[in-house]
């Protein structure tokens, strides 16, 4: 709302500018030897003529064409502006007759034209405003539908993250693991985040720490039988840079999903590195290419389609994403401009 005060203040100081000028350019340029004369002009008229052709601007930008410009009244438009400029006409010739007869035969050729001029500007300005409008208009129903795609794909992620989470902790319960307690806590501040963090831009810090919460979670639950390597390379200012929250966290959950099942000593290499803005991160593994090809159904890659259109939405033009299939092995390579 402030920034249309500012705006709507800005456009009318403004037009009081540019009509200031023209109203008082004879006195700017001439003299008063020859009555400030512009041309053939006496000063004065130049001046009572410039008020006649503001009531002709604004008469038809804020009345007439607005009103009577459709399919209904375009007739009562055309009918309007005729008799608008005959009366410009007429009030100019009357202050020539009353106030300067004797210029009156050099000025009658400069009474019609600077009429239909003003006329012509006026249009032009109607249709430039009409065009701001139309593409403001535009700009707020495509940040709108943004808006709601954002929170489409953010509530995609968020069950299919938990469903994933409940899955690992039943595993534990199984297993009647000590660590469940752990586990447990751990759900809890990832669920704080998903619900508190998730619906707004956060620090990279809070994005890296979810991760290391997220990795350390997996890692209660498969212990020993697959290696997981996690390397970071922050700056100390990693809280001065923002990310769309849980951005990350589907290459590294695809990961676990098809990577633990590999049998061949199964592998995770997560690394995250930061440098003058520019964020590199990699996620590597192994997979069983029968197995991930016989467990496809639809529900398999919410998260990578997922990733791929927030980063289209939210980062367009600052990103660079490649996924590639190597026989067993699986990388993505991510890399994306914070600043």
């Amino acid at each position: 709302m402030l920034t249309i005060v500012k705006y709507r203040y800005f456009n009318v100081i403004l037009h009081a500018l540019a009509w200031s000028i023209v109203l008082f350019f004879p006195y700017f340029t001439g003299s008063a030897g020859n009555q400030y004369k512009i041309g053939p002009l006496p000063g004065i008229y130049f001046t009572l003529s410039q008020l006649i052709h503001i009531v002709i601007f604004y008469g038809n930008a804020f009345f007439l064409y607005p009103k009577l410009l459709n399919r209904r009244y375009w007739w009562l438009y055309l009918v309007s502006v005729v008799l608008l400029i005959l009366l410009s006409v007429r009030v100019k010739f009357y202050i020539l007759e009353g106030w300067f007869p004797n210029d009156l035969p050099d000025v009658r050729a400069h009474v019609l034209f600077p009429s239909v001029l003003a006329f012509i500007v006026s249009v032009f300005y109607c249709i430039t405003l009409e065009k701001i409008r139309a593409e403001k208009t535009q700009q707020e129903r495509e940040a709108k539908q943004l808006g709601m795609e954002l929170k489409f794909l953010r509530s995609q992620i968020s069950p299919h993250f938990l469903f994933n989470i409940l899955t690992n902790l039943v595993s534990l319960a199984r297993k009647r693991s000590d660590q469940l307690e752990s586990s447990l806590l751990m759900l809890s501040g990832l669920m704080r985040y998903m619900l508190y963090d998730a619906g707004k831009k956060i620090s990279l810090q809070q994005e890296v720490e979810y991760l290391q919460s997220y990795v350390a979670l997996q890692q209660l639950r498969f212990g020993q039988d697959v290696k997981i390597g996690f390397n970071l390379a922050l700056p100390y200012a990693a809280n001065n840079y923002c990310i769309e929250p849980m951005l990350l966290i589907p290459f590294v959950e695809n990961a676990f999903k098809h990577g633990t099942g590999y049998e061949d000593e199964p592998r995770i290499d997560i690394n995250l590195t930061v440098q003058e803005g520019i964020l590199v991160f990699q996620v590597k593994n192994k997979f069983d290419p029968g197995e991930a090809a016989a467990n496809k159904d639809e529900v398999s890659g919410i998260g990578l389609g997922n990733v791929r259109a927030r980063l289209t939405l939210l980062y367009p033009g600052r990103y660079d994403l490649v996924i590639h299939r190597d026989g067993d092995l699986f990388s993505i390579h991510l890399t994306l401009n914070l600043l």
